[in-house]
C-alpha cells in the first residue's frame, strides 16, 4: 500500500515539475525604474452577458503615465491625472504594460468614464441586424448591435430578449 502512495506522489511530484518549467519558461519578468512610462490596464463591461461571459472585446490600456516610485517586488505607483483622482495610485505589475510609442493605441481616460475597479460601460449604438437561430427544441433570437467606441467590425450578436429588458430604446 505504501508503494502505491509513493508511486502516486511522485508521480504528482514530476507532473508538477512539469507544469512548474513551462509556466516558468513563458513567464517574463516586468522591472520598472522610475521615470517608465506605462500603460494601465482597463477593462471593457458590458451591460449584457453573453453565455456567461462577460463582454468579448479585449482589455484596452489608458496612458502613458510615469512610474513614481516601486512599492514591494510587484507594484509600482503612478503619476495619475486629476480625471483618475479616484482610483487608488498603486498598481500591481500585471495591470501594467511597457509603453511603445505608438499613438493609435492610447485611449485617453477623458473620453471613459471609469468606475473605482477601472471598469468602463459600454453600450449599444442601434440595431444593425435579426438572426433566428433554430436549436432542436427552441428558436432563439438574435440581434446585431455595433458598441459605443466600436467600429461596425466588432459588432455582436447577442440575445434579443435581454437587449430588449436592458436596452428598450433600441427597439422603438
Amino acid at each position: 500500500m505504501t508503494k502505491k502512495v509513493k508511486l502516486i506522489q511522485s508521480s504528482m511530484r514530476a507532473a508538477q515539475d512539469r507544469q512548474a518549467k513551462y509556466a516558468n519558461i513563458r513567464r517574463r519578468p516586468l522591472i520598472f525604474e522610475k521615470g517608465d512610462r506605462v500603460f494601465m490596464k482597463i477593462s471593457p463591461f458590458r451591460g449584457t452577458i453573453r453565455f456567461g461571459n462577460k463582454g468579448k472585446l479585449s482589455p484596452r490600456f489608458i496612458g502613458p503615465y510615469e512610474i513614481l516610485e516601486r512599492v514591494g517586488d510587484l507594484a509600482y505607483r503612478l503619476a495619475l491625472p486629476h480625471a483618475l483622482s479616484g482610483v487608488h495610485d498603486v498598481f500591481h505589475v500585471p495591470m501594467l504594460r511597457k509603453y511603445h510609442p505608438d499613438p493609435s493605441h492610447v485611449l485617453p481616460p477623458d473620453e471613459v468614464e471609469l468606475d473605482q475597479n477601472l471598469c468602463y460601460i459600454e453600450r449599444p449604438i442601434q440595431i444593425l441586424g435579426r438572426k433566428d437561430k433554430q436549436l432542436r427544441n427552441k428558436l432563439i433570437l438574435l440581434v446585431k448591435v455595433p458598441w459605443n467606441r466600436h467600429g461596425v467590425k466588432e459588432a455582436t450578436w447577442e440575445l434579443e430578449d435581454k437587449m430588449r429588458h436592458k436596452y428598450p430604446e433600441l427597439f422603438k
